[in-house]
């Protein structure tokens, strides 16, 4: 282990860029640690970075982000919530209609207005989920570990019976890929690679565990509480880090060998910084972002990983016209975009954009507000519909229903939906693995604090440290990989003070 640095724990200066859930969790558990000086720095006017909890619609609360937590067995961000009492006690509660938690109140629509049956929808989502585990258990057949997750997923299902035996199992089966782009965040399964799949750990307990009436901002809040006045500066977007600092003018207090300078001007010096910034983001920023620049394992990780987007549209209407049994309207397309044909005619080109509709997946009722509907778009199609005026966007939402349903479908009296990807400081959702990249190796590589050396001397070990969701290995997991890697990171600190030589 390192010497310990020259300074105290009580006198060590700490500055945590970002207020999302890795950046809060880390400034948390140093401060509850005897840290006295940790200062968090976040760009925008709010904390919480991809968790954000609004009330659009009336006293409850919409999730624009993230929605719930993903198991409860070994997640701390389940054990907050339920120490703190931010559980959901209401039943009624769900998450989105994926291939895992297809139910019969879903309605499951084709292109000419015809209702699929339950029993042949349920049979193609149980072959999907079974096909899927595979790559998720690190069950692939050596010729498919080479493949995208898109044609993996193929050839398995073309090797079934079901394939055949099924009219519209094919498009059903398209329904469940283009569900499944939301949870890896890629804009095509073909852009995935299935042989790191295996990578995802999913926790044991229930997946779509909703939160309570509170939503995420309650979790934000039980971390806020726990920061004294003034540790959380808002509006501070930072310009540039500048680590490995060995001189200072004559005079000057206590030696501080990372300076972070912020758009305003302001100067922060620290002995350390975790860097909690969103991979889009440093996938924008980070070449300009640090000096000396960021070593060149470092780079390649930022650039290799995938990052993608995942919207939300919401409509709310004077009233309820879907039946009191519907739990979710899912469109089921004669050429859906994860269609292999359909992917590789718009791999180029523009033409995407004129259909870029066609990757919502549905329309799914929300927890607590009776008369809204949520759809999910995923992908480049996701950054197109973030340009687009509201107005526009409901407009195309409701032709959709309207003609896939035929029910009397009214004008929505609100439309509202997320933009990652314009947000500047966010640039995405959350991270994937494209093909032929190594996930471990990548992860771990951003993960690795600077001066990237396991024995670090003099006055300068750990200047700067890497913390957030595409720093955990466990890349789906995003609240959860997000808080252990805060976390984890706040330790590394906290050992530095505390471990002897």
């Amino acid at each position: 282990m390192s010497s310990p640095p020259a300074v105290s724990s009580s006198s060590a200066k700490v500055v945590v860029i970002g207020a999302g859930l890795a950046g809060l969790a880390s400034a948390a558990t140093l401060i509850q640690a005897g840290f006295e000086h940790v200062q968090v720095l976040e760009a925008t006017s709010r904390p919480g970075g991809r968790i954000s909890t609004t009330r659009p619609f009336g006293p409850d609360v919409i999730e624009l982000g993230a929605n719930w937590i993903h198991g409860q067995e070994g997640n701390p961000v389940f054990s907050l919530a339920e120490r703190h009492g931010l559980l959901s006690q209401d039943s009624t509660t769900r998450g989105m209609c994926h291939p895992d938690s297809f139910t019969p109140r879903d309605y499951f629509f084709r292109e000419d207005g015809t209702l699929l049956s339950h029993a042949g929808v349920e049979r193609v989502c149980g072959l999907f989920s079974k096909i899927t585990s595979r790559a998720f258990d690190n069950k692939l057949e050596e010729r498919f570990r080479s493949k995208s997750f898109g044609q993996y997923l193929d050839e398995a299902f073309a090797d079934s019976s079901l394939a055949s035996s099924f009219e519209d199992a094919a498009k059903v089966f398209e329904w469940c890929k283009r569900s499944e782009c939301t949870d890896v965040a890629c804009s095509s399964l073909y852009e995935a690679s299935a042989l790191e799949q295996k990578e995802y750990t999913c926790l044991e307990g229930n997946f779509y565990n909703c939160l309570g009436p509170g939503g995420y901002r309650a979790v934000l809040d039980v971390l806020l509480k726990t920061l004294p006045p003034g540790a959380l500066l808002c509006d501070r977007p930072v310009t540039c880090i500048r680590w490995g600092l060995e001189t200072q003018s004559k005079g000057a207090g206590p030696f501080c060998p990372v300076k972070v300078l912020c758009e305003d001007g302001e100067e922060f010096e620290a002995d350390h910084v975790v860097v909690t910034s969103s991979l889009g983001f440093l996938k924008e920023r980070a070449s300009a972002l640090f000096e000396p620049t960021l070593p060149e394992d470092k780079m390649r990780a930022i650039e290799s990983l995938g990052f993608g987007t995942v919207d939300k549209i919401f409509l709310r209407f004077d009233e309820r016209f879907w039946p009191e049994d519907c739990a979710g309207i899912q469109l089921i397309w004669e050429e859906g975009p994860e269609d292999k044909t359909i992917y590789c005619k718009q791999s180029e080109g523009g033409a995407w954009r004129e259909s870029w509709y066609k990757k919502i997946c549905g329309f799914d009722v929300v927890a607590r507000h009776p008369t809204v509907l949520c759809g999910w778009i995923s992908g480049r199609e996701a950054q197109h519909m973030e340009t687009l005026q509201e107005q526009e966007v409901g407009q195309v939402c409701v032709r959709l229903l309207r003609s896939f349903t035929g029910w009397p479908v009214p004008e929505p009296t609100q439309v509202l939906f997320s933009t990652w990807w314009s947000s500047p400081y966010v640039k995405g959702s959350y991270t994937f693995i494209p093909c032929g990249v190594k996930g471990v190796r990548e992860h771990q590589a951003l993960a690795a604090p600077l001066p990237n050396s396991t024995v670090c001397t003099g006055k300068k070990p750990l200047q700067v440290l890497f913390a957030g969701e595409a720093t955990h290995v466990n890349f789906y997991t995003t609240t959860h990989g997000a808080f252990v890697s805060g976390t984890r990171e706040a330790q590394r600190i906290i050992d530095l003070y505390t471990k002897q030589n």
